[in-house]
This record gives structure tokens, sequence and C-alpha cells, in this order.
């Protein structure tokens, strides 16, 4: 299981859900999704977040150990 801290970063970067949607091209619901854990993103849109956060990939998600 893939866990994130998109939410925890995104408020950190003063960004609402809709702006980050726009900055990485997909909907505030996506967002919403990935926030809740309900929805894994690509490759691609995981890069993307974590450049407009600024931060590495690694610290946005992690491998849950089950």
């Amino acid at each position: 299981m893939l866990e994130n801290n998109v939410k925890r970063l995104r408020q950190q970067a003063d960004l609402t859900q809709e702006q980050l949607a726009d900055q990485v091209s997909c909907t505030r619901q996506t967002i919403h999704s990935i926030e809740k854990n309900r929805y894994n993103p690509s490759l691609e849109l995981a890069l993307k977040i974590a450049e407009v956060l600024d931060c590495d990939i690694n610290d946005l998600f992690q491998l849950k150990k089950e």
C-alpha cells in the first residue's frame, strides 16, 4: 500500500487542492483522492506533484509494509 504526505506538504506550501491540481494538470478531485489514499497517481503525476511541492518523491510517497 502506498502512503503519502501530499496534504501536509501541500498545506506547508500554502496551496489549495485546486491550485495544486491546476499546476499539475489534473482535477481537484484527483488531488483529494490521492490525499485520502483512495487513488495512487501515475509516476508522471507523482513526479509533477513533487516538483510543485519542491520535495523529493520519497518524502511525498512511501510504501507501507503490510
